[in-house]
């Protein structure tokens, strides 16, 4: 009688939407692996079709997707490649968000509104999501929106190693452009070898969308080279308006660090038109050769996902890889 042979051995596979297949193949190098061939194609109407091209059974599949503009259109994809995967039975699915869709939708402000963060975990693991990676979530809450594991993935290393070693002596301080990231701020701050603190205290008008209005600084910034941090720069307004509040403070120069690269309408034209001398962001969104510009700096976000993936897929610690940032 002929006995029967059980495989255990783990197979990872990586997968990409079409938003943003540049950064997946990145990922994809930094594990020594290839993108899974998919085909994916919209129909007349707009509806997207997908389907993988290879075997995934029993494989560990990472769903990379940057929900990026349209964001409605590369989100409902990301549902359709969760859901494919889960029907021909992939036994784990991991959902990589670099750019967490409607992660600013995280809380009622006013009556009637929807919470759509949440709405998206739901929708996710509706589909078949075991996991969720992405990388700094507009809130740390989002978090327990979702049914499962959420490995929330800080850039601030990256992005706060680059500005410390080219402006290394450089008399800097570190500004959150609203109380509300004062925490984030602080970690700066930290990794930065105790640059001081400022914010701006500003106020702004909830039935106005993408406007705000920079009031006075909060914290000694005089000739001081200030670093402006925040999670994500999308028409530019707030960090354009944060930069000119600080130099007519009396700080010596700003330079503009954020995560996510949205740069939607005006964005491009205010920052490179701004008193900043460098914005940096990475990749976790992409970013069209019209949205280059002089002083932006790009930083490659694909080796924190890489590695966390291997982390994920080897059951190691995620957490670990930011032990030392507070």
């Amino acid at each position: 009688m002929t006995g029967m042979k059980l495989t255990t051995e783990k197979n990872l596979m990586v997968f990409s939407g079409r938003a943003h297949p540049a950064l997946a193949q990145a990922v994809a190098d930094g594990l020594g692996t290839t993108l899974v061939p998919t085909e994916a194609r919209d129909f007349a109407n707009t509806e997207t079709y997908v389907r993988f091209e290879e075997s995934v059974r029993g494989c560990d599949a990472f769903v990379i997707q940057s929900h990026t503009a349209p964001i409605n259109h590369w989100i409902m994809e990301h549902l359709i490649m969760v859901d494919a995967l889960k029907r021909a039975s992939a036994k784990r699915i991991t959902v990589v968000t670099p750019f967490y869709g409607y992660a600013r939708q995280d809380k009622k402000s006013r009556g009637r509104e929807p919470i759509s963060a949440r709405l998206m975990a739901d929708m996710f693991k509706t589909a078949g999501a075991d996991r969720l990676m992405a990388v700094d979530l507009h809130t740390d809450q989002i978090q327990g929106f979702f049914d499962g594991p959420v490995d929330h993935l800080q850039a601030l290393p990256i992005l706060a190693d680059y500005v410390r070693e080219k402006y290394a002596g450089h008399d800097l301080a570190v500004v959150s452009p609203d109380a509300g990231r004062i925490k984030v701020a602080e970690s700066w701050s930290k990794r930065l070898d105790g640059a001081p603190l400022a914010f701006i205290h500003k106020t702004r008008d909830v039935t106005r969308p993408n406007q705000s209005v920079a009031n006075r600084v909060i914290g000694r910034v005089d000739g001081r080279l200030c670093v402006l941090v925040d999670d994500m720069i999308d028409s530019g307004g707030t960090i354009c308006n944060a930069a000119d509040a600080l130099m007519a403070d009396g700080a010596a120069g700003v330079i503009i660090a954020a995560t996510h690269p949205i740069f939607s309408g005006p964005a491009v034209d205010r920052l490179r038109d701004s008193v900043a001398q460098e914005v940096i962001v990475t990749d976790t969104l992409p970013i069209p050769a019209e949205k280059h510009f002089d002083k932006l700096t790009a930083l490659s976000i694909a080796p924190l996902l890489s590695e966390a993936i291997q982390q994920i897929f080897e059951d190691g610690s995620v957490t670990s890889m930011f032990d030392t940032v507070v």
